[in-house]
């Protein structure tokens, strides 16, 4: 089964995702900042990581960076999610390394459609 690692600070984002990532048959890994989710992907890289770009201790720029950097970080298709929406955010995050964004709020038929896009599903 693919996984997928949900990064989040907010609980409510991460268990909507988790609901719509299962449905379409994504074991799901949770870490609530950067850091935890760099820890989780020491021990075993994910398929997918959706994930947040404002959170505290490590955002999302700098988890992004770290996990490219790490051998086989390369690998997981990385969506990020963020309410900012104007383009310098967008392509400082592509730039970084993310393959796609979604703005929040999501829903389903949007995680879909990236998730097909980048080649997930």
């Amino acid at each position: 089964m693919r996984t997928c690692l949900v990064v989040d600070d907010s609980s409510v984002i991460r268990k909507v995702a988790r609901r719509i990532l299962e449905g379409l048959d994504f074991q799901i890994i949770e870490a609530e900042d950067g850091e935890k989710a760099l820890e989780a992907c020491k021990r075993s890289l994910p398929d997918a990581i959706l994930l947040d770009w404002n959170m505290p201790i490590m955002d999302g720029y700098e988890f992004l960076g770290n996990l490219r950097r790490m051998p086989g970080g390369d690998a997981p298709k990385v969506v990020f999610c963020t309410t900012e929406n104007d383009v310098a955010h967008i392509a400082r995050a592509l730039h970084a390394g993310a393959n796609e964004y979604i703005m929040k709020p999501f829903d389903k038929d949007i995680v879909t459609a990236k998730f097909q896009e980048v080649g997930l599903i």
